[in-house]
């Protein structure tokens, strides 16, 4: 199993539409193209004493070729659409997991 991790920094500002951004366009489109079996969205409790809020948004594939199939044909169009909609107010990075269990 491998879990394709995004941990965002939004402005404060903007955390609530940032949320209803995420679950009501982001994530659906995520979903749909199939390559995911679960996806989950966890806000951070630790504060980092920025300016903002951070997030992690996760999915979870069943093979590693699931997920560079993703980044190939689907991730750059999404990671445009965010920063069309939050340009400079975010800041976020990636990370992939792989389960030992």
């Amino acid at each position: 199993m491998i879990l394709y991790n995004i941990t965002i920094n939004i402005d404060k500002e903007r955390e609530f539409e940032f949320v209803e951004w995420m679950k009501y366009e982001y994530f659906p489109k995520v979903m749909q193209t199939g390559l995911f079996f679960e996806k989950r969205f966890f806000r951070l409790l630790q504060d980092d004493n920025g300016d903002g809020v951070n997030f992690s948004a996760q999915f979870f594939a069943e093979e590693m070729e699931d997920l560079e199939f993703f980044q190939q044909k689907y991730a750059t169009v999404l990671r445009e659409e965010i920063v069309d909609k939050f340009g400079s107010q975010f800041v976020s990075f990636r990370s992939v997991l792989e389960s030992v269990d």
